[in-house]
């Protein structure tokens, strides 16, 4: 990546866009204890080793879920940043889920609760979007987005909802769909339960698509460590997720097929939720960001 390539990461509604610098040489590894600590450690070049020794023996803590809360940023909180790099607000969006960049430099974005996605255009550099446009809208729970065929002219962009993936026509430089989306995978998982978050990505010959489905449930088996079967399924109830290997078929896993939806495989199983997939820069090795 070179000076002239922006860096853009999302915050739960405002969009970052950071200059590009060298990255630093790690600088601290936190283990034992100190790795199961909290935001306040964090900062550019401080990793965390944990390894299983670190953590408690399975069945002795409580199931806990504490979604987080967005607040207005207090003054004087500021990202800690790697020296050479400055970072500002970008763009304030509604429920950013996923980036992509398009060959040609503009920004989509994946508005996953709102059912729609954006795309935002810089000129000259720009420190904040001089166009924002709603590229397609009326979807079900999108967040994957990737162009097709890989390469400086895709024609396709593909959306992958929570239980389908489409695709719009396109050309370089389309702020909004020249087209109505066509139904290429009409269905996923059984049912809509559980993880809902689908990414797609394209193998660097185009020939396969990469489709990851997070899990529908967290104790299909019937078992959750040493807790009682009743206590794991009003767990999985409690939050909406399944609790039947029915719900599991195609899930927890990413799944292989060409762009036409034809071939489907297992590429790859027992990842709970893969979130955000991408291809190496050189090669084909296929990376995964898992809960």
């Amino acid at each position: 990546m070179n000076s002239r390539s922006p860096l853009v990461a999302v915050l739960p509604a405002v969009a970052i866009l950071a200059g590009v610098a060298g990255l630093p040489a790690i600088s601290q590894t936190l283990t034992g204890q100190a790795a199961l600590g909290d935001w306040r450690a964090d900062a550019p070049g401080v990793t965390r080793k944990i390894g299983a020794a670190d953590l408690p023996p399975p069945g002795e803590t409580p199931v806990a879920v504490k979604p987080p809360s967005v607040v207005p940023r207090p003054a004087d909180a500021q990202l800690r940043v790697p020296p050479g790099f400055t970072v500002q607000a970008f763009a304030k969006l509604e429920g950013p889920r996923q980036i992509r960049a398009a060959p040609n430099g503009d920004i989509f974005v994946a508005e996953t609760d709102q059912g729609r996605v954006r795309v935002l255009r810089t000129v000259d550099g720009a420190a904040a979007p001089t166009t924002i446009e709603t590229f397609a809208e009326g979807l079900d729970r999108p967040f994957g987005i990737a162009f097709y065929p890989p390469g400086p002219d895709p024609k396709w962009v593909y959306v992958a909802n929570t239980n389908s993936v489409v695709r719009f026509p396109y050309q370089s430089g389309d702020l909004k769909a020249r087209g109505a989306p066509a139904t290429i995978v009409p269905r996923l998982t059984r049912n809509g339960r559980g993880h809902s978050t689908r990414d797609v990505a394209f193998s660097a010959d185009g020939k396969r698509m990469f489709i990851s489905v997070g899990s529908g449930s967290n104790v299909a088996d019937g078992t959750m460590a040493k807790r009682p079967l009743a206590e794991a399924k009003a767990f999985d109830a409690e939050h909406g997720l399944g609790a039947t290997w029915d719900d599991e078929t195609d899930r927890a896993d990413v799944l292989a097929m060409d762009p036409l939806g034809q071939g489907k495989r297992v590429f790859a199983a027992g990842i709970r939720n893969c979130v955000t997939l991408t291809l190496a820069p050189r090669g084909d090795d296929l990376w995964c960001v898992t809960n």
